[in-house]
């Protein structure tokens, strides 16, 4: 999924917890993915980039596609990254150059690690569900690994861990025991959580990690907050467990992972650690360079990149500071 720069400044709404000062609540912000999609951008935003190494998630829909083409994303470029691809309704076909041709449906997980360079594209097929729903995320890669090989998985089958009225399904990580054969390269969680009644639920997490819950459909209550769709509750380390109220119809997405701290430069698809990593990325891809390959099973032609700014691309932490350049 290809990724744009705007990004609003951070605001904390009046549900924000007060006692707990690392309870942000993050506002999405809406984000034109081609001509017939739009998504609600959740991460990165100005004052918190990442939740572990999950440092890009887009929620797009639900939408009535029955009449509009659905996804239509060109082939595009990325480095240094892994895209991971839930679906709640409906589906899309990922075409990469590997030569992967997959579709994927919901309770299905597709994973792509980027390494050096990959490209791929992400369509709605033509003989498609009514309703398109879910999300794309980007995890970092940590050194080495954003310099090796490229790949793809396609998981059909997730482990699922259920207590009480609460029900979870592990796409990323370990929950409680249950691990997902998914392969990540830092220590990450991705669970989707459903409800199948009222009663308070408690989820037990690892103090070393930070957390971020977001709510795809229904809503639910956090620490005196309330999580909807549209919005991030990032929830900061320390925590040992979680307790959720929500109602039955509700479904939410929890992420977390060990702080990441290698410095960033995120521009356009590409995932770097300098101006010059990127600059010269991006100068590969708009010269056809093999690097990328080509997704020889789509006839469209590959996205352009963007003008790159005047002034030199920032790097900075996992908060947001700008790191000095070495």
């Amino acid at each position: 999924m290809e990724r744009t720069e705007s990004m609003p400044a951070l605001t904390r709404p009046a549900g924000a917890a007060p006692t707990d000062p690392e309870s942000v609540l993050l506002p999405g912000h809406d984000v034109p993915l081609g001509r017939w999609t739009t998504v609600r951008r959740l991460l990165p935003q100005r004052q918190r980039r990442m939740v572990g190494a999950w440092c890009f998630v887009d929620h797009f829909g639900p939408d009535d596609v029955a009449q509009r083409p659905g996804m239509e994303v060109p082939p595009h470029p990325h480095t240094g990254l892994q895209t991971v691809t839930w679906l709640v309704d409906g589906e899309i076909v990922h075409r990469d150059s590997l030569g992967n041709v997959q579709s994927i449906r919901p309770g299905q997980l597709n994973v792509m690690t980027s390494g050096h360079g990959i490209a791929h594209s992400e369509r709605s097929p033509r003989d498609r569900p009514p309703v398109m729903h879910g999300v794309q995320l980007w995890v970092a890669l940590p050194d080495p690994a954003r310099a090796g090989a490229a790949d793809f998985a396609h998981h059909a089958d997730l482990p699922t861990w259920r207590s009480g009225d609460l029900h979870a399904t592990v796409l990323v990580g370990d929950l409680d025991g249950v691990r997902s054969p998914a392969v990540v390269h830092t220590p990450l969680l991705g669970a989707e959580l459903t409800f199948g009644g009222t009663a308070p639920a408690t989820l037990a997490l690892r103090r070393d990690f930070e957390y971020g819950l977001l709510a795809l459909a229904g809503s639910a209550q956090v620490d005196g907050t309330t999580v909807a769709p549209g919005s991030l509750l990032y929830l900061g380390t320390g925590r040992d467990r979680l307790t959720v109220r929500a109602a039955p119809d509700c479904r939410l997405l929890l992420l977390g992972g060990e702080p990441f701290d290698e410095p960033l430069v995120m521009w356009w698809n590409f995932v770097g650690r300098s101006h010059e990593e990127v600059v010269a990325a991006r100068e590969e891809w708009m010269a056809g360079a093999s690097r990328f390959g080509t997704v020889a099973d789509d006839p469209a032609d590959p996205l352009p990149a963007p003008t790159l700014p005047t002034t030199r691309l920032k790097v900075r932490d996992r908060h947001g500071g700008v790191r000095p350049v070495e």
